[in-house]
């Protein structure tokens, strides 16, 4: 509705009960989003946030593996 420029910010905020902040930051999204302004696209976001969980599991398999591989060492010996 900001975008078109169907309502202002400030309709929006009073029509919905939202903060400022919270539709200002949905705008800016928005114009990331249509190519208007600089800055990660809600899909880039979403795809950042899923190789940085993958990256966090991959370190905890990794660490299981590392102590894994030092009991089984002290064990054969």
């Amino acid at each position: 509705m900001c975008l078109r420029g169907d309502r202002s910010v400030g309709q929006v905020v009073k029509e919905f009960d939202l903060t400022e902040t919270v539709v200002r930051q949905w705008v800016r999204q928005a114009e990331v989003d249509a190519g208007r302004r600089e800055g990660l696209t809600s899909s880039e976001r979403e795809e950042l946030a899923a190789l940085r969980r993958e990256t966090r599991r991959l370190r905890e398999y990794v660490d299981v593996l590392k102590r894994a591989t030092v009991f089984f060492a002290k064990e054969n010996r």
